[in-house]
């Protein structure tokens, strides 16, 4: 892992695959990820088996990324191999630790004794080299979900892969070809040597820092003073407006499948076809913008559970969510799946072809996004912009328009404020605490703002079948995601998760709303292990599953959970290093003596 990343090669790598000019640098790969379906049309409830599975860990050096590197493989691959599982039958899944350290699988959303959920010190102690560790479990579900390391930093060096489990019941949809794309980023560096750099310099991989010719540019448009008090408010939160990813391209490769961009994954169809891709965003640290231009998208499941056909143009993952989409190529031609990473650093990308060997354009990176005022939590009412156009400083559309936020409702751009001025966290752990908290689930994502076309919003997301748990919630959490950039220091409520008395209890039993603020100016992906977690989005009983949601700076958002599953459930960032930093708490539940 000590290799020198040399983004120079990198463009050249990426500019010669969008000229169709290099196909190969193709490490070996698990069948999914070589351009092969993991079915034709939907699944047979005939074919449902329990599975009995063996998982082996090894430090090896592979073909990755365009080159050589020691990585943490699975089966020998980086992805994983697919798991694949049955709704109503049994699973044995065997994993044998080959490193020299300790090691452990978490099987992100599937619900399973909570012994067997894989996180070291909160399930389990994890598996010592040489040992293995069974999970044996009922299969309650269906959908598309993944799995990985839980261990130190193993996750960014390889410890990954997707796990789907087919229905027992027919789907609400038909499609003729089903494909896994798993998205990720790649570093030759040592993952401890990127949290060192981190923790030293917050933004040492932010390569898009504002110059002093932007400042007279934005003292031309906006005004000296106007000018000056947004450096003077950016600098008092000790952060820069383009800090939109803690580690960039810079760094990372982006790779989809195990693939860089110029070994251009393929999958094939036949025109008129409909191809299910099940989009699994299995990175450390990268939100994504997933598009495939000239071809819109029905999402038909988010993280794995079914939501109503919402047809769509393009839509952001945040790190650990899973979108599963219908298209429907037409004509006989190739079209591009494009994933640009949030910060516009770089892309993984792939091809939907009705031949192998056929390509379509890359499009170009977008120009990098800019933190807003919005994102700074400032109360945007009460404030004097001296004569400001804020443009692009504004979350919504340049003419002042306003933006569906879900229902038939309007609401401003930047969502309806929900609350102001809360208890003061301020801190060595939680350098800023929001002015004012907004509903945000009514827009589409940093950077997609006026892109002009249609971007999925969490606001869409509407369950298929009514709310199961109609009682109002008899007990309410409320925690707050606070930071300190400079420090690089994550957590909940100020507190790392080494200071911590104790873990977060739900009544076993009862209905629980979660709150939960975002104090920082940069999105967290929050997962609750072991149980899903029903977004209030204004969709009445209909309201998503969801096992891990994206918050946007200064948003506040509202979960309802039914406390059902006994034990204790890791809670946190799916950002890997504000995990490792902090950013993690234990929810309990108790039944008896779990």
């Amino acid at each position: 892992m000590d290799h020198k990343p040399d983004p120079t090669r990198r463009r050249l790598l990426q500019a010669l695959a969008a000229s169709g000019l290099i196909t190969g640098l193709s490490p070996v790969l698990p069948n999914y990820a070589a351009s092969a379906a993991v079915n034709r049309g939907n699944v047979p409830a005939g074919k449902a088996r329990d599975v009995t599975m063996d998982i082996a860990i090894r430090r090896e050096t592979i073909d990755i990324a365009g080159d050589r590197a020691s990585a943490t493989t699975i089966n020998h691959s980086i992805p994983g191999p697919l798991i694949e599982l049955w709704e109503g039958r049994q699973a044995v899944l065997r994993v044998t630790n080959h490193l020299d350290e300790d090691s452990s699988i978490h099987w992100h959303g599937i619900l399973l004794p909570f012994e067997m959920d894989g996180v070291p010190g909160v399930t389990f102690p994890g598996i010592r080299p040489g040992d293995t560790f069974e999970a044996n479990f009922n299969v309650r579900q269906y959908g598309t979900y993944w799995y990985h390391s839980h261990s130190g930093l193993q996750e960014q060096t390889g410890v990954y892969g997707p796990l789907i489990v087919h229905p027992k019941d027919p789907e609400p949809f038909a499609y003729d070809r089903d494909y896994v794309i798993v998205l990720s980023d790649w570093t030759f560096e040592d993952p401890k040597r990127v949290m060192a750099k981190l923790k030293k310099m917050s933004d040492y991989y932010n390569f898009n820092r504002r110059t002093v010719g932007e400042f007279f540019d934005d003292v031309e448009k906006s005004g000296l003073q106007a000018t000056l008090r947004d450096r003077i408010a950016w600098g008092n939160m000790r952060m820069s407006p383009t800090d939109i990813a803690d580690v960039t391209g810079h760094t990372y490769t982006y790779l989809m499948n195990g693939l860089h961009p110029a070994s251009n994954w393929t999958g094939l169809f036949k025109p008129g076809e409909r191809v299910r891709l099940r989009i699994i965003n299995a990175s450390a640290m990268s939100f994504f913008n997933v598009r495939i231009p000239g071809l819109p998208m029905t999402v038909v499941l988010a993280d794995g559970q079914y939501v109503e056909p919402v047809e769509t143009d393009e839509f952001q993952i945040g790190v650990a969510e899973r979108y599963d989409v219908i298209v429907e190529p037409q004509n006989d031609q190739a079209y591009t799946v494009m994933a640009e990473s949030m910060d516009r650093s770089g892309y993984a990308r792939g091809t939907l072809a009705p031949r192998q060997g056929m390509i379509a354009a890359v499009p170009p990176l977008r120009e990098p996004p800019v933190r807003t005022m919005v994102d700074m939590g400032m109360d945007m009412d009460g404030m004097d912009m001296g004569g400001t156009d804020m443009g692009g400083m504004e979350h919504g559309n340049h003419d002042g328009g306003m933006q569906m936020a879900g229902g038939d409702d309007m609401m401003p751009s930047a969502g309806p404020i929900v609350a102001r001025h809360g208890p003061d966290w301020h801190g060595p752990g939680n350098i800023s605490v929001a002015e004012v908290q907004r509903n945000r689930l009514g827009e589409p994502g940093t950077g997609l703002e006026n892109v002009g076309h249609r971007v999925l919003t969490y606001a869409q997301l509407r369950n298929v079948l009514p709310m199961q748990d109609t009682r109002e919630p008899t007990h309410t959490v409320e925690l707050h995601l606070t930071g300190n950039m400079e420090r690089y220091m994550w957590s909940f409520d100020g507190k790392e998760f080494h200071e911590v008395s104790g873990p977060i209890d739900f009544p076993y039993g009862e209905r629980v709303r979660l709150i939960m603020v975002n104090d920082t100016m940069m999105e967290h992906p929050i997962h609750l292990h072991g149980m899903f977690m029903e977004l209030e989005n204004g969709q009445g009983d209909r309201l998503p599953f969801k096992d891990t949601i994206a918050l946007k700076p200064s948003e506040r958002v509202s979960l309802l959970i039914t406390a059902v599953e006994p034990g204790r459930w890791a809670f946190h960032c799916h950002l890997l290093y504000h995990m490792e930093m902090g950013m993690f708490r234990v929810v309990r539940i108790r039944n008896g003596e779990a």
